[in-house]
């Protein structure tokens, strides 16, 4: 039996060169940083320490978090195995072999925590490999992945698995780390304020991210403290934690939208530019800023739809960057236009009325009766030509028959509205009137 997953890598030589990422990784869970949600005793990973009772486990978080380290440290503290694979460079035929090295463990009377890093690449029917080692107790299992679980993991081992939600580090987080690399190093950052605060926010929360620039730093044989431009010149701002086709994608499309609904133009313009700094293409944005027009403010403001659409056309005659600028307009226009989803409310009533009487025929009175048949069986028979109507208006039923009418479109009192109100008031008792009589 091959031993290739069962044998842990030989410690480095003294001398041997070592990122400072892995010279400061904990090695205890008391020294992770910005975790203590989860990690606290009344947390759910430390309440399942102090009872002694490790379940298989989800860790979820953006990259440079610590799902690695914690995981590892979790085998230390419950006396497991640690095995660590990768889902992006492990197949079958390797996950057999994890599965009889851990078999013959737990043999001889050591469990197996084996930790899967980027779970969700694994397809369906590799991850329900995983379900009969999990439940009879051959393998506990840690994956770690930076994709919403619910979207990417199956039923089958979610059910099985307790999801840990890790957090971005905090820029405190942060700033402690950097203070634990200088001890290491004995070296102090040599920045000014604003500077180091600027090295900070370019790590956007991620620790290993943070380490790897401390490292670039410190490496600079420069005499006195740099300030922000001067090290804005010498590293590159880590691009956004962006997947255009991953959850993040529609977090902000979301936070973009509710801020346009929620009346902020300010905090709509800041998701806006998360999102084209992330590469989102302007014409998916063009076309959810249209969207919005006709969802949340509709015909309160019935110039937001062109305005949307003016918008979108002005960004294809000019493209980027310049045409991204009228969409940002647009985007103004609609987080101050007044709100209505009076119309939205009333085609969603409308298309769930049509599916359940999707049968019924149009009453004979508004049937065209083109031949001399149907005429005489009343198609358009009794039909009242509102032009000839007084007001314009007869008041006549257009629903099926059989069918009590609804009142699905109700406008607000806000914007246009106010007036599209007088009107459907006033056609109402108009056509209780007509009808009545």
């Amino acid at each position: 039996m091959s031993d290739l997953f069962d044998r842990e890598p030989a410690p480095p030589q003294p001398d041997a060169p070592r990122p400072l990422a892995d010279r400061l990784r904990p090695k205890s869970l008391a020294e992770v940083i910005g975790q203590g949600k989860v990690l606290s005793p009344d947390g759910p990973l430390g309440a399942m320490l102090a009872s002694g009772s490790l379940s298989s486990l989800i860790l979820w978080g953006p990259p440079g978090v610590g799902k690695t380290t914690i995981a590892r440290l979790l085998a230390k503290e419950t006396d497991l195995a640690f095995v660590q694979i990768s889902a992006i460079f492990t197949g079958v035929p390797d996950l057999r072999k994890v599965f009889e090295a851990a078999k013959l463990r737990r043999a001889n009377g050591q469990g197996t925590l084996l930790f899967v890093d980027e779970i969700h690449r694994f397809n369906k029917a590799q991850q329900d490999g995983f379900l009969p080692h999990m439940e009879d107790g051959t393998i506990l299992l840690v994956g770690a992945t930076t994709e919403n679980p619910s979207f990417e993991l199956n039923a089958a081992l979610m059910s099985r698995a307790q999801v840990i939600v890790l957090e971005r580090l905090s820029l405190a987080d942060l700033e402690r780390l950097a203070q634990r690399a200088e001890h290491e190093t004995g070296r102090a950052l040599p920045l000014d304020g604003p500077a180091r605060e600027a090295l900070l926010e370019m790590a956007d929360g991620d620790g290993r991210a943070l380490l790897n620039l401390v490292e670039q730093v410190m490496a600079w044989k420069i005499k006195g403290p740099l300030d922000r431009d001067q090290l804005a010149t010498r590293l590159m701002r880590r691009a956004a934690k962006y997947d255009k086709s991953g959850e993040e994608h529609y977090n902000l499309i979301s936070a973009l939208h509710k801020s346009v609904r929620g009346s902020d133009p300010d905090a709509a313009l800041y998701w806006f530019a998360r999102m084209l700094e992330g590469g989102e293409d302007p014409r998916f944005l063009a076309r959810r800023i249209t969207r919005m027009a006709v969802e949340d403010i509709g015909l309160a403001d019935p110039q937001a739809q062109g305005i949307c659409l003016e918008a979108w056309a002005t960004y294809e005659r000019l493209g980027s960057p310049e045409g991204e600028l009228a969409l940002a307009e647009a985007l103004v226009y609609l987080a101050l236009s007044p709100k209505s989803n009076a119309v939205y409310t009333a085609y969603k009533a409308a298309r769930a009325a049509a599916k359940q009487t999707g049968s019924e025929p149009p009453p004979k009175h508004i049937l065209n009766a083109p031949t001399k048949m149907m005429k005489e069986i009343g198609y358009g028979s009794g039909y009242q030509y509102d032009h000839d109507a007084e007001d314009g208006f007869s008041g006549q039923n257009y629903f099926p028959e059989s069918m009590k009418r609804p009142v699905w479109y109700l406008p607000q009192e806000r914007g246009f509205e106010r007036e599209l109100k007088k009107r459907t008031d006033y056609f109402s008792k108009l056509r209780a009137k007509r009808q009545g009589g």
